[in-house]
């Protein structure tokens, strides 16, 4: 089978919800709430994996997977390392995108917005909550996104890391979190032909209004 036969052979017709005007909240925190409180119900692999991408100082973009770990009407936010690529290109360009996608409901979300960088205390406390292996990895890995040797390289690290710190020790300046403020969201439900539903979400005047996009 050719790599076209293939194409063909994996194409997916949607259909199984709609996304009508009648159905949505006038806010769309809310009605990513909604969404993400189905996609959760449905006890969905990695409900909470989300695509950010973020452009550098040169204008190419670059994405990645990240977990989103808190969200409410002030922003998403995510943890991660600030010296890595994305850390240095949120920190030229503080504008970012995110999108989560649950292929078992066929919908997408999309949010645009203004990255900012949550305070020491949000991050610390974020990063005593995590189990000591992710601590480990995040403060004893320091050199995210630089070339190392091999894996060789990478345990050792983390070896001499625990040798030296033991279970208890801070978070690291270099690590903690961003929160993502949007001014743009986009629903978006697949339907039967690919005509799909899509309502966008732009603030105008200080308050959130809504329209529907075509497929």
């Amino acid at each position: 089978m050719t790599m076209k036969e293939e194409f063909k052979r994996i194409r997916h017709e949607y259909g199984k919800k709609e996304l009508l005007e009648s159905d949505i909240n006038s806010n769309p925190f809310e009605q990513f709430k909604i969404w993400f409180s189905e996609a959760v119900e449905q006890n969905l692999p990695d409900v909470n994996a989300m695509c950010l991408s973020t452009v550098s100082s040169n204008g190419r973009p670059s994405s990645r997977i990240l977990l989103l770990k808190e969200f409410d009407e002030n922003g998403f936010c995510f943890f991660t390392n600030y010296n890595s690529k994305k850390g240095k290109e949120l920190e030229n360009n503080p504008f970012a995108s995110l999108v989560f996608f649950w292929p078992e409901l066929e919908r997408q979300i999309r949010i645009e917005g203004k990255i900012e960088m949550l305070n020491a205390k949000k991050s610390d406390i974020y990063f005593n909550e995590r189990p000591v292996g992710s601590r480990t990895a995040a403060a004893a890995i320091s050199p995210q996104s630089k070339v190392i040797a091999n894996r060789d390289e990478l345990d050792k690290m983390v070896m001499e890391f625990i040798e030296k710190h033991g279970e208890n020790f801070a978070r690291p300046d270099f690590w903690g979190g961003y929160k993502l403020v949007p001014d743009l969201f986009e629903f978006w439900q697949g339907r039967e032909n690919r005509l799909n539903d899509r309502i966008e979400y732009k603030i105008e005047k200080n308050s959130w209004i809504h329209r529907r996009l075509a497929p």
